[in-house]
């Protein structure tokens, strides 16, 4: 059996009971989240590299989703609204791609602002979000079943960027994904890869995803993205501190960290950092970590990508590129891929 086959038998296995219903039953939860001592492994995995880094998935508790969506609400923070308006403006030709009344998956579905554009148009037989965020997965699903009285809900707290499952039934074979926010560019290429690989065999030959990818722009433009005159965005990078404090018992002075992002013109990524004001001592989850002065935590890169160069990484994974739509002034692009026979 190939790989392929036996990552997407894996993505259909028998669901857990579901946790959670609305009263029309229409909104079943199932819980993939990684496990508390999944969590901790990681972070003081992380924390013991040279240099110090860790995943960008930790910022999304209930208030860093929330201040994420505050981020998105920012003027100096183009890719939501860019990718927005091209949402609406092409939301037919989308759905001529993707094809109507199948299964809609939603990698990293947040506050599921992008999605109401699709489901209005493509009328899925069954969508099915998947974010890391339980508490934001939840009040967005709910938020959803009522704005959609016939849309049939599987919402899956999950990590995708690893193996992952879903709530899907053996019998559906319309499969078609939805990816958007450019999250893509949070993976480092190689690691890109094998997720569009694993998405693929999820959806099988001939199945489709559809993609937002942030594009190479002015540097001013990209640093003044994720260094927002508010303050929002180095709120949101200290929260990963907060949360890691509250559940794995660490003692981090927060007032002892600063924010820091920047584009890298050689990487093709901007880079976010947690930087270590002076030299100290942090307890994490029983263990000791030492910062140096000026040492830092690497907590997200975000790849900016041509849209050529977008191509050639999906092509690697097991792609064509069927179309690519993007604004005016050439910010953003959508890429619609199907998956090779």
């Amino acid at each position: 059996m190939s790989q392929s086959s036996v990552a997407r038998r894996s993505a259909f296995q028998e669901p857990p009971v579901a946790l959670e219903d609305d009263a029309a039953r229409r909104v079943r939860f199932f819980d993939y989240h990684p496990t508390q001592a999944d969590v901790r492994e990681e972070v003081l995995q992380g924390l013991e590299q040279c240099p110090k880094r860790l995943p960008p998935k930790l910022f999304y508790d209930q208030h860093g989703s929330r201040l994420f969506d505050a981020i998105t609400e920012l003027p100096e923070y183009y890719p939501t609204r860019t990718e927005i308006a091209i949402l609406r403006e092409h939301g037919p030709e989308m759905a001529d791609r993707l094809g109507r009344e199948n299964v809609l998956i939603e990698l990293g579905s947040g506050s599921s602002l992008k999605i109401q554009t699709l489901l209005a148009v493509l009328e899925p037989a069954v969508y099915v979000p998947v974010d890391i965020s339980k508490e934001h997965l939840l009040e967005s699903a709910h938020a959803l079943a009522a704005r959609f009285p016939k849309l049939s809900i599987r919402a899956a707290c999950a990590d995708y960027s690893g193996p992952f499952r879903l709530p899907l039934e053996p019998g559906w074979s319309r499969l078609a994904a939805f990816f958007p926010g450019s999250s893509i560019g949070n993976f480092d290429p190689p690691d890109a890869r094998r997720l569009l690989e694993r998405v693929a065999a999820v959806l099988g030959p001939g199945g489709k995803l559809l993609i937002g990818v942030d594009l190479r722009k002015d540097t001013q433009i990209l640093n003044a993205a994720y260094n927002d005159a508010q303050g929002v965005t180095a709120d949101f990078n200290l929260n990963l501190l907060t949360r890691i404090n509250r559940e794995l018992g660490a003692d981090f002075d927060l007032d002892a960290y600063a924010h820091k992002a920047f584009f890298d013109d050689r990487k093709g990524r901007i880079e976010m950092h947690l930087v270590s004001l002076a030299d100290q001592v942090v307890r994490v989850a029983g263990q000791t970590i030492r910062f140096g002065r000026g040492e830092t935590i690497h907590t997200e890169s975000s790849y900016k990508y041509a849209i050529a160069d977008f191509q050639g990484l999906a092509r690697d994974a097991g792609y064509t590129s069927e179309q690519v739509w993007t604004d005016p002034g050439e910010l953003f692009s959508v890429h619609c891929l199907r998956v090779n026979a």
